[in-house]
């Protein structure tokens, strides 16, 4: 049977913005109370699964969610901006009903996920694309055979899910959406064959307690 790399893509825990409604992006937001204790759930979940190695966008809301899992482990988490949620430029930090009104253009935008449109001053999925891919295909090399929890955000949690599926690389795009809540766990087995298995998206069973 031929080898295999598994791939956990995992959304962090509630932030402060989550819990009003804002904006992330790349603000350095941490986790509320509630986020704090679904990352604590998923790292007693995860504990037993055999992580090679743990990665995390350096953002503090994604650090904070991927700390526990380091804790229980032993392994370090590696950061890198490579993970980080698309950057919504203007409406960075402002609550989607005041996005919606003071930026209206930028808003229906990124609505009808229009992937090449570029918000002002942030970026567009496209290039979130491109720098998130790049970063996960060097780690899965690196990290052959092994099993890789990556923590991130939801639109970067998308559009790698799409990316190792493969539903990016046609010429014309639709606008497809796959939604991860909070500490949401989307698994992925990558043969050495190129067979691509997806085992959950979005799995919250073990945050019932939460």
């Amino acid at each position: 049977m031929p080898h295999s790399t598994n791939v956990l893509l995992i959304r962090h825990g509630q932030s402060k913005g989550n819990a009003e409604r804002r904006f992330g992006g790349h603000t350095a937001t941490p986790l509320s109370a509630r986020g704090r204790n679904q990352a604590e759930a998923t790292a007693r979940t995860l504990k037993s699964e055999s992580i090679t190695a743990i990665y995390s966008s350096d953002l503090a809301r994604a650090m904070e969610t991927a700390k526990p899992l380091a804790n229980v482990t032993g392994l370090t988490v590696q950061g890198t901006n490579a993970f980080r949620e698309r950057d919504v430029g203007v409406m960075e930090d402002l609550t989607f009903e005041d996005a919606a009104q003071q930026h209206p253009e930028q808003y229906a935008a990124l609505l009808r996920r229009d992937f090449d449109y570029v918000l002002s001053g942030g970026e567009s999925y496209r290039q979130l694309l491109d720098r998130a891919r790049q970063k996960l295909d060097e780690i899965i090399e690196e990290h052959r055979g092994g099993k890789i929890a990556v923590f991130s955000h939801t639109g970067t949690i998308c559009i790698l899910a799409l990316h190792l599926m493969g539903a990016l690389d046609a010429p014309e795009l639709k606008p497809v959406w796959i939604s991860s809540a909070n500490c949401g766990i989307t698994r992925f087995e990558l043969r050495n064959d190129g067979f691509v298995r997806v085992f959950a998206v979005n799995d919250t069973r073990h945050l019932t307690e939460v």
